[in-house]
């Protein structure tokens, strides 16, 4: 029995083709001809179960069979705010890897320690796109665009559950306590994660003045991408 492969179609209630990339990897990788079944996904909560119609070197078109809205795995919304690392293998390796774990959106952000303030958000999508279908996720993460930092906290004054993760021990900073206890099961939950040098002691103070609660991963010192794929790991899993 043949594995029903998945592709990514944003419009594939109102669309009968593949998208260019998606068709090329169907008809040219997998070889796939007519009648061959096919999941789609639109990643907004929908899979449809459809058939191959017509294959040319480029194109594949298809016709729906099945309609299949899908339950969330997890309640409330999952967001990951992180400074991206300068090696930017390290940057997409979170990205696929927090995807195939479960989040609903990923943002980065660019801090006064920041080693890249730049980030190509194409390639990003493409690679949350893959991680989405291997992992079966009927939602795709939303990504947005790098924002300051300073911006960024001060445009998240409704959210009520956001915590910043540092290495500080300040005496005027508020007690750290673990990520974990402090998340409230199928609730919103927002985290930021700063560059390999940390957040600044003054970021930390102004997330605090917004509203963030400062937290702890454990008391391993992490890289940038580990403690934000802890972080991840930490909410899907709590909830």
């Amino acid at each position: 029995m043949k594995e029903v492969r998945f592709f990514y179609v944003p419009d594939a209630a109102h669309a009968n083709e593949l998208p260019e990339e998606e068709a090329q990897h169907a008809v040219r990788v997998l070889r796939m001809e007519m009648g061959d079944e096919m999941m789609l996904m639109d990643g907004q909560g929908t899979f449809y179960r459809a058939e191959v119609a017509e294959t040319t070197k480029k194109r594949c078109l298809y016709n729906i069979k099945e309609v299949l809205p899908q339950q969330r795995q997890w309640p409330g919304h999952l967001h990951l705010a992180m400074a991206p690392t300068k090696n930017m293998d390290r940057t997409e390796w979170l990205a696929e890897k927090a995807t195939e774990i479960g989040m609903d959106e990923l943002t980065f952000l660019r801090c006064k320690f920041s080693e890249r303030t730049v980030i190509k958000t194409e390639r990003i999508d493409k690679i949350l796109i893959a991680a989405t279908k291997q992992s079966h996720k009927a939602w795709k993460p939303v990504l947005n665009d790098m924002v300051d930092f300073r911006r960024f906290v001060e445009s998240v004054s409704d959210v009520k559950h956001k915590f910043i993760c540092h290495c500080y021990d300040e005496p005027d900073l508020g007690d750290k306590r673990l990520l974990k206890d402090c998340l409230v099961k199928g609730e919103d939950a927002l985290v930021l994660v700063g560059p390999e040098g940390d957040f600044s002691v003054d970021e930390v103070r102004l997330a605090e003045a917004a509203g963030f609660q400062s937290v702890s991963l454990g008391e391993s010192r992490l890289r940038t991408e580990t403690a934000a794929l802890v972080a991840v790991h930490m909410m899907n899993l709590f909830n």
